[in-house]
């Protein structure tokens, strides 16, 4: 039962992209099983430096087919224009991606329900954060079911009249709630608009979940990438301050159509600190120098909003509980070269809430604000370790950091990387006598 599993376990940004596409080479097909176009994945290749927001990191390999499962909800748009983008470059698309013709479909009023929702939020205080691209809204008509258009409704002979009827429906409601801040949507242009989607889209849509489930049948190599952070799950993360999906690897199932049964092995991918973009709580965020040296030294900044990332010390508390919802054997950790400078280093080892001491993450948001960490201090190291190939030529405090974060978290690391290309990533030994060690392939 050949599935591997890369789930990021912080709050997004964990460069989840970049480990799927080191472990693609020994996969058939890669598979994108939630989220949207809110998720963004950077991978640099032999100098050139990719950004995907849909598309599978794995696209890069040639051979490799790409699918985008039934969890995604798609703005047909956003592929269109990424698909492009890659065979510009001369990344070959065709014949290589499937798109789920039960994925859900972002139309032009999801986007403005989001502007108009998330306004209202924020002018009252009470803003959850969102990328504005429909991702929540689109969700939302999903579950309600009566407004869902899937795509494989698209090309089916009615697509544009139950478009237009959709967008009827939402015009009265969302002038109903914004008022003269509200400009109509245009209905029929927008069944045209999507009917042209539906044509270029045509030759990549296909039933993917049969197509996994015999590709795992027949023993083919099936990997499955994770977007945003396990922090981030709609119900197992800090909500409400969480994305509109299960981004844990709780969601790896019901996004793909694939049994638990088939996923051999989850990794979960942690940067060496934490970061987090827009509201919620962050108990080991540093709003001072050190946040701003791991902001600088990381490029701290959204793949797709650049909004500037907040930035603190790792939780482990926080990627303990990710590591055990998302029933994570190994981790992969990025950015350690980022930490390069830093006199000494701190990891959060408990949190302190009222009279409380903890070590189980809570799980409430308003109980998270109040937590205040317990740190374990370690020395730092003044090195620069970005041209470091071997994890025994690593300084021995960078060693002992990792050590620290496997003790600190309960599962061994497998992976280091110490900058963004893919030459720049280790892959620990399996036989040593070094604690780091674990035995047994990715």
């Amino acid at each position: 039962m050949p599935g591997v599993c890369v789930i990021g376990l912080q709050w997004g940004d964990e460069a989840k992209g970049k480990v799927v596409d080191l472990l693609t080479q020994q996969h058939q097909v890669v598979v994108r099983y939630q989220g949207g176009a809110n998720a963004g994945h950077t991978v640099v290749a032999d100098g050139q430096t990719y950004k995907l927001s849909l598309i599978p990191s794995g696209i890069l390999h040639p051979g490799v087919t790409c699918v985008i499962a039934t969890g995604v909800v798609i703005d047909p748009a956003v592929l269109l224009a990424e698909i492009e983008q890659l065979q510009q470059r001369g990344v070959e698309v065709a014949g290589r991606l499937l798109v789920s013709d039960r994925a859900h479909v972002i139309f032009p009023w999801h986007i403005e329900e989001d502007r108009i929702f998330g306004q209202r939020a924020l002018d009252e205080g009470e803003a959850i954060g969102t990328t504005l691209r429909g991702i929540g809204p689109c969700y939302r008509d999903k579950v309600g079911r009566y407004f869902a258009i899937r795509v494989g409704d698209l090309l089916r002979s009615d697509a544009e009249e139950r478009i237009r009827r959709v967008a009827e429906e939402k015009n009265r409601a969302l002038r109903a709630r914004a008022g003269d801040q509200f400009q109509e949507l245009d209905g029929r242009r927008i069944a045209q608009q999507y009917r042209q989607y539906a044509e270029q889209l045509a030759p990549y849509v296909a039933d993917t979940t049969e197509f996994l489930l015999s590709a795992l049948e027949q023993q083919q190599h099936v990997l499955f990438e994770g977007a945003q952070g396990a922090l981030l799950d709609v119900d197992h993360g800090t909500f409400p301050y969480v994305t509109s999906s299960n981004s844990s690897g709780l969601g790896v199932s019901s996004g793909s159509g694939v049994p638990g049964r088939y996923i051999q092995r989850v990794i979960g991918v942690v940067k060496a600190y934490t970061t987090r973009v827009g509201g919620g709580p962050f108990p080991t965020e540093q709003d001072n120098a050190i946040g701003e040296h791991l902001r600088r030294r990381g490029n701290e900044y959204g793949t797709v909003t650049r909004r500037p990332r907040r930035c603190g010390w790792f939780d482990a508390v926080a990627a303990r509980y990710t590591a055990r919802i998302s029933g994570v054997d190994h981790l992969a950790v990025t950015l350690l070269d980022v930490l390069s400078g830093l006199p000494e280093l701190k990891v959060c080892t408990a949190y302190r809430i009222g009279q409380r001491q903890v070590s189980s993450f809570p799980s409430h948001a308003q109980d998270l604000e109040q937590a205040e960490p317990v740190y374990e201090t370690l020395p730092g190291w003044q090195e620069d370790i970005s041209q470091v190939r071997q994890i025994e030529d690593l300084p021995q405090a960078a060693r002992d950091y990792l050590d620290c974060l496997s003790r600190l978290v309960g599962r061994p690391v497998k992976l280091v990387s110490v900058g963004p290309d893919r030459c720049q990533t280790m892959f620990v030994p399996a036989a040593s006598g070094d604690q780091l060690l674990v035995g047994g392939d990715v």
